[in-house]
């Protein structure tokens, strides 16, 4: 079976650039890579110390299998304040608990302008080093998705960039 790309957007906004980066990564994955769209980041639970043990909340107990199942994950988040949106931290603080993230190769794409997302790309970084993560810095990138960013059906259309994600996502399998 061809390996599984987990894709983790950290936006709960319809239509949000980073929602439109990671469906164009599932529109240009090579044939021999599946990908798999994470879609349960509203559905998880406040984290709770007391709450991360067996039996675990069904919705966390699907995000572990998930990025259990994955051979690597790609993350594209929004920076809100400074840093990660609290539903995506929220997400990530699930997964200490937990083993199934350590080791595994992630890497992030950037979807704001230049100048703008270092500050979640930063705190992304300290929070994958403390769960063990593999951060792939070949894969990790920036491909900005401004307002007015051509798409149909919410997937980027520059040949460019489609070129870039497939390569993104062949580094990151690369680890």
């Amino acid at each position: 079976m061809p390996p599984m790309i987990l894709l983790l957007s950290g936006s709960l906004r319809a239509g949000s650039s980073n929602e439109t980066v990671l469906r164009t990564a599932e529109d240009v994955a090579p044939p021999d890579v599946r990908t798999l769209r994470y879609e349960g980041l509203a559905t998880l639970p406040h984290f709770n110390p007391d709450d991360d043990a067996d039996p675990l909340p069904q919705a966390v107990t699907g995000l572990r299998a998930a990025i259990d199942a994955a051979a690597a994950i790609l993350v594209c988040t929004p920076e809100y304040a400074g840093t990660l949106p609290g539903s995506f931290k929220n997400l990530l603080d699930w997964t200490v608990g937990g083993t199934e993230i350590c080791d595994k190769p992630v890497a992030w794409v950037t979807a704001a302008a230049p100048g703008r997302g270092e500050g979640a790309s930063a705190t992304l970084r300290t929070v994958l080093d403390y769960t063990g993560a593999t951060i792939v810095e070949e894969a990790c990138t920036r491909i900005p998705v401004l307002p007015n960013t051509p798409t149909k059906n919410g997937i980027l259309t520059d040949p460019r960039t489609r070129t870039h994600l497939t390569e993104t996502l062949q580094r990151l399998l690369q680890q």
